[in-house]
């Protein structure tokens, strides 16, 4: 019998997916928002897709603070994604 592979929505295009191939968003209970590879950082996490184009229709969508229910600043926001972006560059995902 196959164990079943645990899927996600990303936020942005609101598919679902292997939790694997999602990105990890998680807002701790300081209200820090931080971008969690390992995936099992504490505190409330969402999920995005690893292409750039998920990434860039949040950054103007902003559902991301709505699935890590807070608040999250314009520039705040901004550092993930391109933080993201370099990250997902460097592993070979789809957001170069």
């Amino acid at each position: 019998m196959m164990k079943k592979k645990p899927q996600r929505m990303c936020v942005s295009c609101r598919t679902r997916r292997d939790k694997k191939d999602l990105l990890r968003i998680v807002s701790d209970q300081e209200g820090n928002v931080m971008y969690d590879p390992t995936g099992k950082a504490s505190g409330r996490g969402a999920y995005l897709c690893r292409n750039k184009e998920c990434i860039m229709t949040e950054l103007k969508a902003r559902r991301l603070a709505k699935g890590l229910k807070t608040g999250i600043e314009k520039e705040d926001l901004e550092k993930l994604a391109s933080e993201i972006l370099e990250l997902c560059g460097k592993d070979g995902g789809d957001a170069e």
